[in-house]
């Protein structure tokens, strides 16, 4: 079991550039997968269940079980569930619920149909914000509309070759036509120390960023040296640790992922409607 939970959590990201994602196609698939499923009764809305904290002593016994099934384990983090008795367990982004004596292991994510929420996902969003949200401008590299605040920011995971990612940044203006600032993290799939790598490098060495990652995604060579102290390894390596599988990798302000290039007027609508609030559902009269 250890091996099959550890294998689960540390799958390394297929590199990949990816095609436009289309929200549409993809609730099309879930549509048909749902039709291709035996019929279930419609569950009555209710309203999210509240999770009460740990209590004094619980995580220390329910890790020193994890300690006896799972020596080999990591956990970062433990919480409660809505379900009594099943704890949740994070390691790294990876999420997984277990017994309360450690004994039983549920590798997959947790879903309140009452509710309508994707327990596990929240939660994934969460870990991947406090990741990537608490890197500051001098992390990336940001292309923002002039003229005023964006109206959103997302953080693109990016790769100089990707063809995608250059399409991506040949829109640049269309994307802060809309009010869309992107920053840039590096994503070079070709792994460290390859020309892709090496790219990036020169870029980040660059004295003006902006203007070397421009030349740089429209296939021009560039002459300075990639000496300096930089971020790239570990950007790449952050990559991996939010499972990203391709580039370009757009993170949403809320830390959903969109997995491909989106032109301006889809990113839009996929970023205004991430930001509409949910209203809550009520329960059944």
């Amino acid at each position: 079991m250890t091996r099959l939970f550890l294998s689960c959590c540390l799958v390394l990201a297929l590199s990949a550039c990816a095609p436009p994602y289309d929200p549409a196609e993809s609730a099309r698939e879930s549509a048909s997968d749902a039709a291709s499923e035996p019929a279930v009764a419609a569950a009555p809305a209710a309203a999210a269940v509240a999770v009460a904290p740990l209590a004094a002593g619980e995580e220390a016994a329910l890790r020193a079980a994890l300690a006896k099934t799972l020596p080999q384990l990591q956990v970062d983090a433990v919480q409660a569930t809505p379900l009594p008795g099943l704890y949740e367990i994070q390691v790294g982004l990876n999420f997984g619920y277990v017994s309360q004596d450690g004994r039983y292991l549920i590798a997959g994510d947790l879903t309140d149909l009452a509710a309508q929420r994707e327990l596990t996902e929240e939660r994934r969003r969460g870990a991947r914000l406090a990741l990537v949200g608490g890197l500051g401008e001098e992390q990336t590299i940001t292309f923002a509309p002039a003229g005023g605040p964006a109206r959103h920011t997302v953080t693109v995971f990016t790769d100089i070759d990707c063809g995608y990612c250059r399409m991506l940044h040949q829109q640049m203006a269309d994307y802060h036509a809309q009010g869309i600032a992107v920053r840039y993290l590096f994503f070079p799939r070709s792994g460290e120390g390859t020309e892709s790598f090496h790219k990036a490098e020169q870029v980040w060495c660059a004295a003006d960023r902006r203007a070397a990652l421009t030349q740089a995604k429209a296939g021009e060579r560039l002459s300075n040296d990639r000496s300096c102290s930089n971020p790239i390894g570990r950007q790449l390596q952050l990559a991996g640790e939010l499972g990203l599988r391709g580039t370009p990798a757009i993170i949403l302000p809320n830390g959903e992922v969109i997995p491909g290039y989106q032109p301006a007027a889809q990113l839009i609508k996929v970023l205004e409607q991430a930001a509409t609030p949910v209203a809550a559902a009520t329960p059944a009269g």
